[in-house]
C-alpha cells in the first residue's frame, strides 16, 4: 500500500475495521452458520467464473461476470440474516472476485470491506420496517410473506446498501484519486438508484423462494435472469473495448505520420479529461472528451507526410494545405457514432474565442465547448513538450500564457480549470520528437507533483533534423508556439494589413490563412 495516498490508506483502514465491527456480533454459536455458509458459497461461487482462465485465455472474455452482477445474494442475506451474520456473507466472495487494477491486495480489502458493510446496513433497513416478520418469520402469526407490505422493508434494504456504497465509493475517490468531492459523489447516486432497486426486487424473490416449502434450491432460479443482463452489460464491454481499439489504431497511424507529435494526442486527452472533471462533467461526457482530446490531430492522415516532416517554414499554400486537417478529421470520424460531441471538437479545436480561428471562424459560445477544452489542453501540451528541436516550456510559464490569452484565443473558464487541475495533480513534461530528451530534469515539472502518464519517445529515424537547429523565434511568438511539426515561421502580419496581434502568442506559431471565410488564424498543436 506504499503507493497509495495517506488519506486513501486511512480510508481502506478505516472501512476495513468498521466491517469488522459489524461482522464481529456474529462469531458466536447461536449463529445460523448453515444459512450463512450456503450463501456465502453462491455469492463466491458466482464471483469465481471472471478468475477461471481456459488454456491461454481468461473466461471474463466471454463469461458475464461482472462486478455487482449478484448483490441479488446480499440482498438476500440481508433480508434473511441478523445483520451481523448477513454481514459475513459478502467477504469470501468479495476477496476471491476478479480485481482488474493494481493494487490489487488493498482493492479487496476495500471492496470486502464496503460489502460487509452495506450488507450489514440493509439487514438493519429491513429490521427497523419489519422485514422478518412481513417475510412470513413467524410473528403476528404470519407464516407467509405479507404482500405488499413486505416491499416496504425490501426497498428499505435497497435503498441502505446503495447509500453506503454511494458514500463509500466517492469517499475513496476523493481520498485515493484525489478529486473534489463534488466531482466525485456527481452522479454516483442516480446511476446506482435504479438498479440497486431491481437487485433488492430480485433479493427479495429469492428470500421469498428460500423460506418457501421449495427450500433454498428453487431461489437459485432468481439469479438466471440475473446472468442474461450481465451478459448483456458484458457485451456492452466488449463493444467498448473494441470503440478503445478503433481509437488507439487511429492515435498510433498519426503518430506514425507525424513523429514530431508522438505522443502528443493522448496528452491532450489526458488534460482534456483534468479540465473535464474541475468543470465537473458527468462522467459519461469525460470520457466522450477523452477521446475527442486524442482524436483531435486524426486529420493529419489527410495532410502529405512531406508537409508534416518538412524541415524549415512552410510556404502559404502549405500552409493552407495542413489547416484543412480538422476538416479531413471531422470527415474520418462523422460516421463513428460513440463519439458523439468528440466530432464537433475534432472539427473545431482551432477555432479562437475572437473569431479569427478556423475553420469557420466561430466565436465565443458558438464554438462547441468540447472544442474550446481540447484547444487548452492541445496549447498547454504543445508549449510544455520537449522536442529534439527545441526544449520545452516551464508549466507556469505555459499557464501564465494560456492566462495571457485567455478571452481573446482561448476560453477563460476552461483556462482557470486546467489551472486548478495542475495545481492538485501537477504535469509531467514528456519529450515527443524522435530524438532522445536533453540531459537533466524535464523542464517544467514542480517538485513533488504527481506525474500525469505519458509515451516514452521513440528512437530517432534518419530523417531527424538537422544538428543546426530551427530558425530563429521572431520575439512576438513564444518558443512553445512551434508546437505541431517542428516549423518557425517568419513573424506574422493579419490578413488585413496591420502589426502581428499578441493575442496570438500560444498557437503554433505558423502565420494566418485568409481561409473559406476571409479570417485569419492558427493552431494551438498543428
Amino acid at each position: 500500500m506504499r503507493a497509495i495516498p495517506v488519506a486513501a490508506r486511512v480510508c481502506v483502514l478505516g472501512a476495513a475495521l468498521c466491517a469488522a465491527l459489524c461482522a464481529h456480533p456474529a462469531l458466536r454459536p447461536d449463529t445460523p452458520w448453515g444459512v450463512v455458509s450456503l450463501l456465502a458459497a453462491l455469492y463466491a461461487f458466482c464471483e469465481l467464473p471472471a478468475r477461471w482462465r481456459y488454456p491461454g485465455r481468461s473466461v471474463s472474455g466471454s463469461a458475464p461476470v461482472v462486478a455487482g452482477s449478484f448483490f441479488p445474494v446480499l440482498l438476500a442475506a440481508a433480508l434473511l440474516l441478523p445483520p451481523a451474520a448477513a454481514a459475513l456473507v459478502a467477504v469470501p466472495g468479495a476477496l476471491l472476485g476478479r480485481i482488474e487494477q493494481r493494487p490489487r491486495s488493498a482493492r479487496r480489502i476495500w471492496r470486502a470491506a464496503q460489502l460487509t458493510i452495506a450488507t450489514w446496513a440493509a439487514a438493519w433497513a429491513q429490521m427497523v420496517f419489519g422485514g422478518p416478520v412481513a417475510l412470513g418469520g413467524g410473528g403476528y402469526g404470519l407464516t407467509t410473506p405479507d404482500f405488499p407490505y413486505v416491499l416496504l422493508p425490501a426497498g428499505a434494504a435497497a435503498l441502505a446498501f446503495c447509500l453506503v456504497l454511494f458514500v463509500l465509493d466517492g469517499g475513496i475517490l476523493v481520498t485515493a484519486e484525489r478529486l473534489p468531492p463534488r466531482t466525485a459523489w456527481r452522479g454516483l447516486l442516480s446511476r446506482s438508484l435504479a438498479p440497486l432497486g431491481a437487485h433488492g426486487l430480485a433479493g427479495l424473490m429469492m428470500a421469498v423462494l428460500w423460506r418457501s416449502p421449495f427450500g433454498p434450491l428453487s431461489a437459485l432460479f432468481v439469479l438466471l435472469p440475473m446472468y442474461i443482463s450481465c451478459w448483456v452489460f458484458a457485451q456492452y464491454h466488449r463493444e467498448r473495448a473494441a470503440h478503445q481499439a478503433t481509437i488507439r489504431a487511429l492515435v498510433q497511424a498519426v503518430d506514425i505520420k507525424d513523429r514530431y507529435t508522438r505522443g502528443h494526442s493522448e496528452r491532450v486527452g489526458h488534460a482534456s479529461v483534468l479540465i473535464a472533471r474541475e468543470l465537473g462533467m458527468e462522467r459519461e461526457r469525460i470520457e466522450v472528451l477523452r477521446f475527442a482530446g486524442i482524436l483531435h490531430d486524426v486529420g493529419k492522415l489527410g495532410v502529405p507526410t512531406r508537409v508534416l516532416r518538412k524541415d524549415g517554414p512552410l510556404t502559404p499554400e502549405e500552409r493552407r494545405v495542413i489547416e484543412l486537417h480538422p476538416e479531413y478529421g471531422h470527415e474520418m470520424v462523422r460516421g463513428i457514432g460513440f463519439l458523439g460531441e468528440a466530432r464537433s471538437a475534432i472539427l473545431h479545436h482551432h477555432e479562437r474565442l475572437d473569431g479569427t480561428g478556423y475553420p469557420y471562424g466561430l466565436a465565443g459560445q458558438r464554438i462547441p465547448e468540447f472544442a474550446r477544452v481540447v484547444a487548452v489542453a492541445d496549447a498547454f501540451d504543445a508549449m510544455t513538450s520537449t522536442r529534439s528541436y527545441r526544449p520545452g516550456r516551464p508549466v507556469p510559464t505555459a499557464l501564465a500564457e494560456l492566462e495571457r490569452c485567455a478571452g481573446t484565443q482561448f476560453d477563460p473558464r476552461m483556462v482557470r480549470a486546467l489551472v486548478r487541475a495542475l495545481d492538485r495533480h501537477g504535469w509531467q513534461t514528456a519529450v515527443t520528437a524522435d530524438e532522445p530528451a536533453p540531459p537533466g530534469p524535464p523542464p517544467g515539472s514542480s517538485p513533488g507533483a504527481t506525474p500525469a502518464p505519458s509515451p516514452a519517445p521513440s528512437p530517432a529515424p534518419s530523417s531527424a533534423r538537422p544538428a543546426a537547429g530551427p530558425p530563429p523565434v521572431p520575439a512576438a511568438l513564444p518558443v512553445s508556439a512551434a508546437a505541431g511539426r517542428g516549423n518557425v515561421p517568419p513573424p506574422r502580419t493579419s490578413g488585413v494589413g496591420h502589426a502581428p496581434h499578441a493575442g496570438h502568442t500560444a498557437r503554433t506559431g505558423r502565420t494566418g490563412r485568409r481561409g473559406r471565410s476571409g479570417r485569419s488564424g492558427r493552431s494551438g498543436g498543428r
